[in-house]
Order: C-alpha cells, then structure tokens, then sequence
C-alpha cells in the first residue's frame, strides 16, 4: 500500500487500516463506490446526523487532505467542488449554497485512513474519469496472460491516484491535463493526453429550453468535456484494441429513489435485447420494469444489481427521481449517431470486444447475505464509442448532469420535457 501523499493530499491523520480483506475483495468486483443514504427530511434541511450532509460540511471535511476547486455559478447557489488530485473528478455539488444538501458521496474512511489501497481506491465522487475496457482480451485493467480475477484485476494509477494537472482557471470553469502511457492485454501500448474541462452552467443556460417558473426550483448543473489524443507514433486500430472514455456518477440512494431509463423501441431482431440485466445475476422484476419506451430501476442501495444498454437501444439522456425529498437528477451525454462500436469489459476473452454497452445503471446492496454494502449508493455512468484514433487524433465525451431540487409540480414538468414520463409513473412503477 501506498500513503496519500502519492496523490498530493494533505496528510493531517494517522495511517490505519480501512476495509476488512474479505469486504474489499468483494468489492472489488464492483468498479463503483458509493453514497450514503439521503436524509428522511423536507426540502433544505440536510442533517449532519443523518448520514447526509451540507455541501458546507463535506467542502470542510475535503479540505483537510485536498485542495478542492471550487465554481460557482455567479449567485454562489449552485456550486461544485473538484479534486485535482483524484483526477479531476467532482467530488459534490449543491443548488442551495453552502448550506444546501450536498448531492456526491465522499468516502471519509478512505480519506481519514491516511492509506491507499491495492486494486482500486473508491474516494467517492459524483462524476470521475475512467478509461474502458476493464476486461477481454484489450483490457488496460489485467496485463498479459493473466487471469481474469479479482488478485489481477488493478485499475491503471493514471485513473486511480495520479493527479491531473490544473491549467486554466476561472470562478466558472477549470480545466485539467496529464499525459499517459498505458499497455493493454493484447501488449499493445497507448501513449495519450487527458484533457479535462469542467464547466458550471449558469440559471439561463439551464432553463433555455425548460419551460417552468424558474422561481420554483432550485438547481445545479455543470458540463464536462473529456478529451482523448493520441500523443503515440501508432495508429489505434480494433485488432490491437481500443480505448473508451467512461464516466461514472455515484449518487445517494433512499427507498424512494427510481431510477428513470427511456430507451428506442424497436425489434429485438434489429435492436437487440432492451437490457442487459444479468450482471450480478438476472434482477428481480420487482426491482426492474421494463415498460413501452421507459425503464423503471431502483436505486434503493438495498440489492446490489446493475443494467446496461447498448447503442440501439440508449438515448442521450437518463436520470432518477426521489419521491421523498423532491429531487430530479438527469444525465445528458454526447452519443453520435450510426456508431456501434464500443468496448466490452467482461472479465473473459471475448467473440465480440466492441458490443458493449452505452450507458449503466448500478444499485448497491449486500453483495451476499449478512455482508454489509459497499456504500450504499446508486450510478449512472455513459461511455464514449471506442476510439480508433490516428496517431495526432483526438475525441471528447460530453456529458451534463443536472439536480433539481423544488415542487412536485415544476418537477413533474421538468420531468416530462426531458424523460417523457410523470412523476405518478414513477411512483407506480414499484
């Protein structure tokens, strides 16, 4: 193990240990960590005490081993925090200030630990930065000729601990940089440069489109662009394996959280299958509804299961909707039209490596009986086609993710601009 000094945090606590080894190598199964459950209260009451905090509190907790960078959007209602240091990833974010609730989950035993551990470090965080594919013959996660187990299985330090580099700042943008070497599976070495631009958006880009009282809803929303270049003298090409952008958000999970999938109908023939719900095996369907055009999936943190959808059958866009505490979050991201070629990560080599999945829903839970949960948490998370670039080429993905905290009634209209579906659908989908 290595001290959090590797990744330039603020070494303030002892070193200690922080998962049980059985615990961590189930949960290393798991390429996401999560949140914790969201507090039982109304509208602008986040609690301390209730395992949900204000972005005030975890902005105070993350700045006593980083540096975070913080933006606003002008009104210091909507504001995010990045860590630099974990790969520009956004930590939280909140759409009522300072005091308001604080949507991203942050793993304080890792920080408070003051270690790092093998395999993979899951310090939270509602939007990081990964590169695919995990598994198959192309996979920058085993190297060569070894097994496909959890004793193999390391995620590449570049998305793992290795900081990016902080080259542009301003209150509403921040712009992060790091150059790689990576060799994958098939002993194929990508030389390449991250660029990492985070952008959070104002009121009246929000509601351009959104024809709601703004009065009404409180919200957060920012961009990031991800850009992929081969800094390499090689061409990338599909026989000696490609790479994806892959971003993942962890979000707070409640008993009232439904996650919300619209998908093309279609065919199976021609579309294939609407989802894949087989991961962690099949999910029951009183977890999972797969109605006409819209996908119904819990993001309780009570049964750990995840879905996926490939390129005919995603949208651009998703999103989950608490009942409880009135809280809409959607992902919007860049999917280019006619492209079926993306990178699969099973843990197996593989007849297809580029039929993977465009989007991923994931709902923790105990990963058997009598284990106790990851998180918990739910996530949403997109991925980029897989990228055949020349050798001087770049690719972005662009994703926006949106909290809207306000009525039933303005978000039920928000709702049904942007998923097409009510809110008294999701109430009884389960």
């Amino acid at each position: 193990m290595s001290e959090l000094q590797s990744f330039n945090v603020k070494p303030k606590l002892p070193l200690s240990g922080f998962i049980p080894a059985n615990l961590l190598n189930i949960g290393l199964l798991i390429l996401i960590m999560g949140c914790q459950a969201p507090i039982e209260k109304p509208n602008n009451e986040p609690d301390a005490t209730m395992n949900h905090t204000t972005f005030q509190v975890d902005l105070d907790f993350l700045n006593r081993f980083i540096e975070p960078v913080v933006l606003s959007n002008g009104t210091n209602e909507a504001q995010i925090a990045i860590a630099g240091a974990l790969q520009g990833r956004i930590m939280t974010s909140t759409s009522q200030g300072q005091t308001g609730r604080s949507y991203g989950w942050i793993n304080r035993p890792l920080f408070e630990s003051g270690d790092t551990l093998d395999h993979m470090n899951a310090f939270g965080g509602e939007e990081r930065l990964w590169l695919g594919p995990e598994g198959g013959q192309y996979s920058i996660f085993f190297k060569a000729d070894d097994p496909f187990d959890l004793e193999h299985w390391q995620t590449p330090r570049l998305i793992d601990l290795d900081p990016f580099d902080l080259i542009e700042k301003s209150d509403q943008k921040a712009v992060f940089e790091q150059n790689a070497v990576l060799t994958n599976y098939s002993n194929f070495t990508f030389r390449l440069r991250i660029e990492r631009t985070i952008e959070i958006l104002s009121r009246e880009e929000i509601f351009r489109q959104l024809h709601i009282p703004q009065s009404e809803v409180s919200v957060v929303a920012y961009q990031t662009t991800n850009q992929l270049t081969n800094t390499g003298m090689e061409d990338w090409k599909t026989e000696t394996g490609l790479l994806s952008i892959w971003l993942l958000g962890m979000y707070n999970p409640s008993p009232s959280t439904t996650i919300i999938i619209p998908y093309e109908q279609g065919d199976t023939t021609t579309r294939g299958q609407v989802a894949n719900d087989t991961y962690f095996g099949k999910v029951p369907p009183d977890r999972l509804k797969i109605k006409p055009g819209i996908i119904f999936f819990r993001g309780d943190g009570q049964y750990r299961s995840k879905i996926g959808l490939g390129p005919k059958r995603a949208k651009n866009i998703f999103g989950s909707y608490d009942t409880k505490n009135n809280i809409l979050t959607i992902v919007k991201y860049n999917k280019p039209e006619g492209v079926d070629q993306y990178v699969n990560s099973q843990w197996e080599i593989q007849d297809e490596p580029y039929q993977g999945d465009v989007l991923n829903s994931y709902n923790d839970g105990p990963p058997e009986p009598g284990k106790a949960p990851l998180g918990p948490f739910y996530e949403l998370e997109t991925s980029s086609p897989a990228l055949t670039l020349k050798k001087g080429e770049s690719a972005s993905h662009t994703q926006e993710t949106y909290h809207f905290e306000g009525t039933e009634k303005v978000l039920d209209q928000i709702m049904q601009q942007l998923l097409g579906v009510n809110i008294q659908e999701v109430k009884d989908a389960f």
